[in-house]
């Protein structure tokens, strides 16, 4: 089987394009978006449309509920769920999406992690229920790991303390004396070119369109059942609307704000793929899909 990612900032095609390639490789695709992996966050997510999502078999959208926690190993181990499904059922594997740290973490891998016994995961458990005298601890062990770490984040400092009481070194240590393998070796990645000044109105149709779509009511239903503690709640598109809601700023301003904040994300992601991806190629939109058929 063939495996190729489609990377590219927000906007710039990449689900159209990954779509098309699809229909003419017997491929699957893994959707690599931080937000589509939530069921429910349709609108703001510029998901593909229903009927594209019946044209080919999607991984990756609508996999966990808003209030569910997602991570990195989380992802690996459904990219492994989905390989071996295309493995058993003969097809090629597109990953596509914006969120490409997931896809570094393919590349690079993870470290492994000590054997945790039952006993050490509830000896962590009760320790968590105070989690800033956690983070203090570990600060003492580790001051280098954990500056990296938000004191509010509970999940990383979960990881660590378990780390640490199951094999009895610094997170930093035990990361050095197990360095992660690399879960793909060889993966062609094309990268979408687009002008700025083409991405920004694209970036604006879209938010116009996500509002004609019921982007309000998506966000209002949201917040009404999830609350506005998940992590997806804080997301571009999001926040902005809550901020509405609240009457903080108006509908315009809010539209303002969704269009730059989009912007400066699309920036940050175009820098992230062409530093990160030392074998990147990089085209046009109207000139990648045949580039990427001719490596099938």
């Amino acid at each position: 089987m063939k495996q190729v990612a489609i990377i590219g900032s927000t906007a710039s095609g990449k689900s159209d394009l990954a779509i098309k390639v699809a229909q003419q490789t017997n491929s699957y695709i893994l959707s690599i978006d931080s937000l589509s992996i939530y069921k429910e966050i349709d609108i703001v997510s510029a998901k593909p449309s229903k009927d594209e999502l019946d044209t080919i078999k999607h991984f990756g959208i609508d996999e966990i509920y808003p209030n569910q926690h997602f991570s990195v190993e989380i992802f690996i181990q459904l990219y492994k769920n989905v390989l071996a499904t295309c493995k058993k059922e003969n097809k090629n594997l597109i990953i596509v999406g914006g969120t490409s740290f997931y896809l570094k973490s393919l590349l690079e891998g993870l470290s492994s992690l000590p054997n945790i016994d039952d006993k050490t995961n509830l000896h962590v458990k009760q320790k968590l229920k105070n989690l800033k005298e956690c983070w203090d601890e570990l600060y003492e062990i580790d001051k280098t790991y954990m500056s990296k770490i938000s004191q509010q984040d509970s999940y990383r400092i979960e990881k660590a303390m378990l780390i640490y009481e199951a094999s009895k070194l610094p997170p930093s240590k035990w990361f050095e004396q197990n360095p992660p393998t690399p879960i793909i070796k060889n993966l062609d990645i094309f990268n979408i070119e687009v002008q700025r000044t083409i991405l920004r109105k694209r970036i604006e149709n879209r938010t116009s369109k996500m509002i004609k779509m019921g982007l309000l009511d998506e966000v209002a239903y949201l917040e009404q059942k999830y609350t506005r503690k998940p992590n997806c709640m804080s997301s571009i598109g999001i926040v902005e609307v809550l901020e509405y809601f609240d009457n903080k700023i108006s509908k315009n301003e809010m539209l303002e704000k969704i269009s730059i904040h989009t912007a400066q994300l699309a920036k940050r992601q175009q820098t992230f793929n062409k530093t990160q991806f030392l074998k990147l190629k990089s085209a046009p939109l109207n000139e990648l899909e045949s580039i990427i058929l001719k490596t099938f």
